[in-house]
């Protein structure tokens, strides 16, 4: 006979009014767990009414939980939230890990409200037992469904850091970095990322030897120690989403030294042959950004010389001779050598901060041949950035506020950055013998308010002139069709982000497991509460 309403409401009196021997009345308690099979009115009482007691039942704790599981999975949306509602009061003793799996394992729901219902309750009995609760949660992610593992990741990169010290002690944190480590060794690109934010906000990590430990994590993702493919889409992107994470570690005291040894020996000789890991993406740019990113904090290199000569190598490329003239002194016809100035800056940049740790290297180990070359290219390229910048100041001059902050002034912005960059950088070079000593901001950076004013009062540019373009030499401010071939404003939801790398978007790895950072086998358990 089906459980009604009064019989709920009489057994939970009995229980209620037992107090000292609530243990003597099984069958009460029994009736009350057989409302889970009643209409949904008793459902819903059913839910309330069982947790209530259900510490004083030890002996039907498994009975009373899977109960409660079936609420959970009840087809009536408001049933199932008021179950998961009361599903943290489970939590108590052995039974923490059983419910943070079962909640976990919940978060595949496609309702909003009870989404956020399962979050709550997870961050509810993480204050019960914060271990406890991980564990439920890592379990799901090393052996649970693809969308349980994914929005259980999410979860955690997106909660964790908002609980406070007293829940995430340096044991508990200790326990996250030990799992993250197991769960990083077969990923996704898109998990790998979420991952290392997880341990990058992890206190306990917030010294030299925690973000060292760090960038060994990335190292071992970012397999280094192979050669690059620079054909293969999946492999280029592995190795920016990798450095993209590496990046933000690194300091004076945690190096980037194999990173950018790699960049020298692997990714500067195939520069032009790398395939970009998305259509919108210029793949060049990105890799030169990353690797001036890194330089200035390269430590000690083994094979130092042969890497400042693949940088040097690399800048002969970009830094093209003037044209030839004739005989009378007026160009011979050719068309005029194109200025790749945001390339530039960044092999300048990078060319620099190595060369401080060799500064008589183009002194004594390039030749002299060599040497007048590249004085030549200089000079040539510093004649155009010239005129150049006289432009750019005159077309920013008076401008502030608001009119700064129009799409085709922020490129302005960031070209003026760019040029005098590479302005500052290759006076430096020209110095007898070369010095290493300027410092400069790279033009992606954020600009400071002040930094911003003194653009305005002294640096301007005309209406045609567009950031670190691929454009000629010194001409007049005529329009060009080539003339944004490299800062084009982006558009969609770039436009916010001009000059500025975007780690977590930008890229991407290719399909699902099994592409990109590891094939995880498909997995089909079903219901494992």
């Amino acid at each position: 006979m089906a459980v009604t309403i009064e019989d709920l409401y009489r057994n939970y009196g009995i229980l209620a009014d037992a107090k000292d021997s609530l243990s003597q009345h099984k069958d009460a308690y029994q009736v009350i767990l057989d409302g889970v099979k009643g209409g949904p009115k008793e459902k819903r009482l059913a839910a309330q009414f069982i947790p209530k007691f259900f510490s004083s039942f030890p002996d039907m704790a498994d009975t009373a939980i899977n109960a409660q599981l079936d609420l959970c999975e009840d087809e009536d949306v408001s049933i199932r939230r008021q179950a998961i509602k009361e599903l943290p009061r489970f939590a108590t003793g052995d039974n923490i890990l059983r419910v943070s799996d079962i909640l976990t394992q919940l978060l595949q729901t496609d309702d909003s409200a009870e989404f956020n219902q399962v979050t709550s309750a997870l961050i509810s009995i993480f204050k019960i037992d914060a271990k406890g609760t991980l564990g439920g949660l890592f379990s799901q992610i090393l052996q649970g469904e693809d969308i349980v593992r994914e929005r259980a990741i999410k979860f955690l990169a997106g909660k964790l850091k908002t609980l406070p010290e007293d829940v995430m002690t340096k044991e508990v944190e200790e326990y996250v970095f030990a799992e993250t480590k197991k769960v990083l060794e077969d990923v996704t690109g898109e998990e790998f990322v979420l991952l290392m934010r997880v341990v990058s906000g992890l206190r306990v990590l917030q010294t030299v030897s925690g973000r060292q430990q760090l960038v060994e994590l990335v190292v071992e993702q970012a397999f280094l120690e192979q050669a690059l493919n620079p054909a293969d889409p999946d492999t280029v992107d592995r190795l920016l989403q990798c450095t993209r994470q590496a990046l933000p570690l690194f300091s004076k005291n945690v190096h980037s030294t194999r990173f950018i040894t790699y960049f020298c020996e692997h990714v500067l000789p195939n520069l032009s042959e790398l395939t970009s890991p998305a259509a919108e993406l210029d793949i060049q740019l990105e890799v030169l950004k990353l690797l001036a990113e890194m330089s200035p904090f390269c430590g000690d290199m083994d094979k130092l010389e042969s890497n400042l000569n693949m940088l040097f190598i690399k800048l002969l490329e970009f830094m093209p001779l003037p044209p030839e003239e004739a005989e009378n002194g007026e160009n011979t016809g050719n068309e005029e050598p194109k200025l790749q100035f945001s390339y530039v800056e960044c092999l300048l940049f990078s060319f620099h901060q190595l060369g401080k740790k060799l500064p008589d290297f183009l002194i004594d180990k390039v030749d002299a041949e060599q040497l007048k070359d590249f004085k030549i290219r200089l000079q040539y390229f510093a004649r155009g950035l010239q005129v150049y910048i006289r432009q750019l100041r005159v077309a920013l001059q008076g401008k502030t506020g608001d009119a700064l902050k129009t799409d085709e002034n922020k490129i302005k912005v960031v070209a003026l950055k760019i040029t005098n960059n590479i302005n500052v950088l290759i006076k430096d070079l020209f110095h007898n013998p070369p010095s290493f000593k300027s410092t400069v901001t790279l033009s992606w950076k954020p600009v400071q308010k002040a930094e911003a004013l003194v653009y305005v009062s002294k640096r301007p540019s005309t209406d045609t002139m567009n950031p670190g373009a691929t454009a000629k030499k010194p001409i007049p401010a005529q329009p060009r069709r080539d003339a944004r071939q490299i800062y084009n404003p982006p558009s969609g939801k770039y436009s916010a982000t001009i000059g500025n790398f975007n780690y977590e978007q930008r890229g991407g790895f290719r399909g699902g497991r099994g592409r990109g950072f590891g094939s995880r086998g498909g997995r089909s358990r079903g219901r494992v509460y």
